[in-house]
């Protein structure tokens, strides 16, 4: 089958590699009718991700329809149309029952690996190195599912393709990042970052009861996304956003702040995330929490700061002394996607959300290695690349 996969920082390729095969009677195989590119992907793509292997098989945001099924599938059959979420989860473990899928304690093939850099190991991810599993993703025209009964969820026949596709991760992501800072009415909710991630948490604020969201970024495309869901939007490269912040709230800053960029920001944003770049280029540091300083300090005291961008490693000079004599709450996770999949569902289904407004570029597999440059680069004002096998 063809797939997209590394080769190195910057070496996406579109290659033959073997079709998934049946690997246990829990496994399920999906065609592929629809897959993108993530924002998290691009980490992989600039080489920041450890343990990539050359030819690993990329992509955690897929949906198809089921061709096989192992003997012990018994909730999916062959025909079923299906989101993946990009966590594996076993459904049976002391994390996957209290609905924390993706800490799932026996999905990470290399959980060990994982422990030595992070003390416990998350779960398995599909197409995201051999720090969680190795398991080939879904930006591929096949897919093998493992755990098939507790991941995938199957969607009706009247939904698009890109209505549901980002059920897979940025949809849940998003709200995830809503659902954190426990909106009450009347609420100011920051974002950083208007992304495809950064999108969804804008929408998913107002849907929770958000009586403002003010949305930061530089790129004139996602600014006017932002500003089309109701977002009062920032330029970080023209205004200071923490003096921004505190005029916008007489003061007080932002009942919460969402990080929805992660460990490569804008390098240029300002001094400190200059330094920070430097640090990582010469490897003395691990990520680049600019965002997550700014956000710190742009919060109010006792709100919350939500963390869904990507971080890897150690974090440099975070004004924790801020957070801890202000009273701030911090809530981060990658998301347990199965515990948000059938609320999300109902929202699109009764017309609350169409979540393909993100969709700007498509295209085949073939097209996909330029696209991952496109998508990094944003050119052509690219926010979200949905891939068609």
């Amino acid at each position: 089958m063809k797939a997209l996969t590394f080769h190195g920082k910057s070496d996406i390729r579109c290659e033959s590699v073997p079709d998934p095969k049946i690997e246990d009677p829990r496994d399920a195989i999906i065609k592929v009718t629809a897959c993108a590119i993530c924002g998290s992907d691009l980490h992989i793509f600039d080489g920041v991700v450890p343990e990539m292997h050359s030819g690993d098989v990329l992509g955690h945001e897929t949906m198809g329809e089921v061709v096989e099924v192992g003997s012990e599938t018994k909730k999916l059959k062959v025909g079923d149309r299906v989101v993946v979420p990009f966590t594996i989860s076993c459904g049976e473990c002391f994390f996957c029952q209290r609905g924390y899928f993706s800490a799932c304690e026996r999905t990470n093939r290399d959980q060990t690996k994982a422990e030595k850099l992070w003390g416990h190991s998350p779960a398995g991810l599909f197409g995201y190195s051999h720090l969680l599993g190795g398991y080939a993703g879904g930006q591929a025209e096949y897919l093998r599912v493992p755990h098939a009964d507790v991941g995938p969820i199957k969607v009706p026949s009247q939904l698009r393709d890109d209505q549901v596709l980002f059920l897979s991760d940025i949809f849940p992501t998003g709200y995830m990042a809503a659902e954190f800072c426990d909106i009450k009415p009347g609420d100011v909710i920051a974002i950083w970052g208007c992304g495809p991630v950064g999108q969804f948490a804008i929408r998913s604020a107002f849907l929770l009861g958000a009586e403002r969201v003010i949305a930061i970024d530089k790129v004139p495309e996602r600014l006017s996304l932002a500003k089309a869901a109701g977002a009062e939007t920032l330029d970080y490269s023209k205004v200071d956003v923490y003096d921004a912040i505190q005029s916008l709230t007489k003061g007080r800053g932002a009942d919460a702040c969402i990080d929805a960029v992660g460990t490569e920001p804008d390098p240029t944003a300002s001094i400190d995330s200059m330094i920070d770049r430097a640090k990582v280029a010469t490897f003395l540091g691990t990520d680049q929490p600019h965002v997550l300083r700014q956000a710190i300090h742009c919060c109010r005291n006792f709100g919350t700061v939500s963390i869904v961008g990507v971080y890897a490693g150690f974090l440099d000079k975070v004004p924790l002394g801020s957070a801890m004599n202000r009273g701030l709450t911090f809530r981060m996770a990658q998301t347990p996607v199965q515990r948000y999949l059938p609320r999300l569902l109902e929202r699109i289904e009764s017309g609350e959300i169409d979540p393909s407004f993100v969709v700007t570029h498509r295209g085949s597999l073939e097209d996909g290695p330029e696209l991952y440059k496109t998508f990094r680069d944003r050119k052509d004002g690219c926010v979200k690349v949905v891939l068609t096998p």
